[in-house]
């Protein structure tokens, strides 16, 4: 059996390598797997412009490997794999590797993120970050004064719609049945955007495009059965994320949809020295920047927690 650690870190992303660099310089000496999907969701996404210190924008890969060279160089020990279950039960937490490894540590931190949900069609992703996207707040501004498509009814879909409404000419907004899932106020607020066009009852058949990117999304009306083409450059998904939080549904509380529950003003989640920060436990904001606050606070209350206990 290896050494206990003084905290393992479960994801990368913005919160883990944030969660890395704090741990990391507090003298922690952090062990962090980047999981599955390594540097998280901005590993698929182009141009970040929305981060502050990056005024040209910067792509998210480079990102990403930005924030892993600064974790390491204070000292943080990455390695390219996943858990795969974990044992919260003692004062000692333990976590299993893809390998089956048994790691032992005084604290963990969790940041294993949110997927996006998406439709399943081919051209979904093909014409990822060249048109297709599933967020509008992160995307939007590239498509300014251009005609998009949005799919989905909920309250995020609403929001999201009535953003792209202050940006582009049009947005055509996709509802698969006759209704939306929306709050009351948040329907009433797209209907009453001038520029937002609501159809009802369409699925997505396809999206179009060419070597360019997206060019149009043929519909389909699900009561009539007939097909139609909306000319658009932009095509958003917001039919829901879901957090990556399996693996804790025995160990930790969480909510209805899967995200991790953590007390009020802080990262702390119902055990003891365990610790959640970014997407697996925000459904709200999903912002790069606020996954990166979290990963910040989830490595201070850590900190916090082994200096209670004489640990460091």
């Amino acid at each position: 059996m290896s050494e206990i650690q003084n905290c393992v870190i479960i994801g990368s992303g913005p919160a883990g390598y944030t969660a890395a660099i704090y741990a990391a310089r507090a003298g922690m000496n952090p062990l962090l797997f980047t999981g599955k999907e390594p540097g998280g969701q901005l590993m698929i996404t182009t141009d970040v412009e929305n981060y502050p210190g990056y005024p040209d924008g910067i792509m998210g890969p480079q990102m990403m490997e930005d924030f892993k060279k600064q974790a390491v160089r204070f000292g943080t020990e990455v390695r390219m794999e996943f858990i795969e279950k974990v044992d919260f039960s003692g004062e000692i937490k333990k976590v299993w590797t893809e390998s089956d490894e048994e790691i032992q540590a005084h604290s963990v931190i969790i940041s294993t993120g949110a997927s996006a949900k998406w439709l399943g069609l081919e051209s979904e992703q093909q014409f990822m970050n060249k048109g297709v996207s599933a967020c509008a707040v992160c995307d939007g501004f590239f498509f300014r004064n251009q005609e998009v498509a949005i799919v989905g009814a909920g309250d995020t879909a609403a929001e999201e719609a009535t953003y792209l409404s202050k940006l582009c000419s049009t947005v055509h907004m996709l509802v698969r049945r006759d209704e939306m899932r929306a709050s009351k106020i948040m329907q009433e607020r797209v209907k009453n955007t001038e520029n937002i066009k609501i159809y009802w009852n369409t699925e997505t058949d396809e999206i179009l495009g060419d070597e360019n990117g997206v060019t149009g999304c043929r519909v389909k009306n699900r009561v009539t059965g007939e097909k139609s083409e909306i000319p658009v450059t932009g095509f958003f998904v917001a039919i829901g994320h879901k957090p990556n939080t399996d693996i804790f549904k025995d160990s930790l509380d969480m909510d209805d949809h899967g995200y991790l529950i953590t007390k009020p003003d802080s990262s702390k989640t119902n055990i003891e020295g365990v610790f959640a920060s970014g997407d697996a436990q925000d459904n709200v904001y999903r912002q790069a920047v606020t996954a990166a606050g979290t990963g910040c606070m989830a490595a201070l209350d850590a900190e916090r927690y082994l200096s209670s206990k004489g640990i460091i």
